[in-house]
């Protein structure tokens, strides 16, 4: 079964060949531009779940078309960049895009990284699985978590961990899995940042009257979520 349809903007007919040929691999379906000026038009067109966008493109540049795009577009917009000083970080998001990666990428990270942003696409139904073990409920579409009835007003970090945490209500994830969920980042045994965030997820929790234990640390493996 097809995951979604993702549309490739990208000049490089090379990397967008080897991009298209990995994607469809994993069961996406999609689609590629390699004229910037014929971007906007094809997204009205093809109505893709998530943009991969080059940032340097003939015709009109990546920022331009997600500037553009953004006036009705609603869905994620992942840009390619050549290098981390080729446009800030916060440029890209005042911009419109979601998130970015840096060439060459992997094809893991790449995939990692569009799954993330696809779980939090406006597109997404509403997440309640679990509902009942754990008495949480996720909303993709706004990135919000209940407990109960209260709103854990949780960070983007928080919500994307708690996500993974219950895709897999009993069952151990590893710091690992939690980071690639995120970020699509490999996971440095040195970067405690995981930690810090279960740990502000679990304070949230706490002082939503959530049970203590909820979320259990599995000593040298990682956490897990429990049913109640």
């Amino acid at each position: 079964m097809k995951k979604g349809k993702i549309l490739i903007v990208e000049d490089d007919q090379e990397i967008g060949r080897l991009t298209q040929m990995y994607l469809e691999a994993e069961q996406y379906n999609t689609k590629i531009i390699n004229d910037g000026s014929l971007a906007i038009d094809a997204i009205k067109d093809y109505q893709p779940d998530l943009l991969l966008l080059d940032l340097m493109l003939p015709g009109k540049n990546g920022a331009n078309i997600c500037r553009e795009a953004r006036q009705f577009y609603h869905g994620m917009i992942l840009i390619l960049t050549a290098s981390d000083d080729e446009m800030s970080e916060v440029s890209l998001f005042k911009f419109g895009a979601d998130d970015y990666v840096t060439k060459p990428v992997r094809g893991h990270i790449l995939l990692a990284r569009i799954e993330a942003l696809l779980r939090r696409s406006p597109s997404s139904p509403l997440k309640t699985t679990n509902f009942l073990a754990t008495n949480i409920i996720l909303e993709s579409n706004t990135q919000t978590a209940w407990y109960k009835n209260s709103n854990l007003e949780l960070t983007t970090a928080e919500f994307e961990i708690l996500h993974v945490l219950m895709d897999n209500v009993g069952k151990v994830v590893t710091r690992e899995k939690c980071c690639k969920a995120f970020r699509g980042i490999d996971y440095d045994f040195n970067d405690r940042s995981i930690d810090m965030r279960v740990s502000g997820l679990r304070k949230k929790l706490s002082a939503n009257n959530s049970p203590s234990n909820l979320i259990r640390t599995i000593r040298n493996r990682g956490y897990m979520l429990v049913s109640l």
